[in-house]
């Protein structure tokens, strides 16, 4: 194919496998990470490490200064507690960042046409869907919309997740042989995974569901 994609890469499970799909289906990957004030660069930091040792194409894009803006979420706000327990709209309804990831394809789409890319790729998952709007398939298909109107050279959104499980990227990343060890979940950035919130929930019910042990330290 060698055909260019964009991968939004935040580092974690989602992203990483989403990653690797796209190399395998045969496109010219390049990574796309964004520090936007997030209370932990832990993520980022793993993400530069795999695409270094890859040899993957990566940018790192710092937009700390819309900070302000997005800064009523717990995953913003250093001073707010992170949100224990399993995933639903009432809990962890503090972990909603405002129109996330409408500014970070935004962004992600213009870097597309600037280097010719077709592609944009993003991990939306349907475990997402509960709590995240623009995690949904009717969000996704509006901005494809968009994106095919608001430059010269269209850019498709694809988000290959957007109707699985997290128990089901990990199968196809477990098929694919990807090391979970290098990626990041937890909401926290300590040295070990707090196992206790919504992230490592989901993400240690998809190990426990195909009978997998997760490669990540755990507190």
């Amino acid at each position: 194919m060698n055909s260019a994609a964009v991968v939004i890469y935040s580092g974690g499970m989602d992203s990483y496998t989403v990653l690797h799909r796209a190399i395998r289906e045969g496109y010219r990957v390049h990574a796309l990470s964004f520090d936007y004030g997030q209370r932990h660069a832990k993520e980022l930091e793993i993400a530069a490490e795999v695409c270094r040792t890859q040899g993957i194409p990566h940018r790192v894009v710092d937009i700390r200064a819309i900070h302000q803006l997005i800064d009523n979420s717990a995953l913003t706000d250093p001073d707010r507690e992170i949100p224990v327990g399993e995933y639903d709209g009432d809990n962890l309804a503090d972990t909603v960042v405002p129109n996330r990831n409408m500014i970070l394809l935004s962004l992600a789409i213009g870097y597309a046409v600037n280097i010719d890319a077709p592609i944009c790729f993003y991990g939306a998952h349907g475990g997402d869907h509960i709590l995240y709007p623009d995690c949904r398939p009717e969000f996704v298909e509006r901005m494809n919309d968009v994106s095919a109107i608001a430059n010269f050279e269209p850019v498709e959104i694809r988000a290959p997740y957007l109707e699985r499980t997290k128990a089901e990227i990990l199968k196809d990343g477990l098929d694919m042989r990807l090391d979970y060890a290098k990626t990041w979940t937890c909401y926290l950035g300590q040295a070990r995974a707090c196992g206790e919130c919504g992230s490592c929930r989901e993400r240690l019910a998809a190990f426990a569901h195909w009978g997998e042990t997760d490669p990540l330290p755990y507190a």
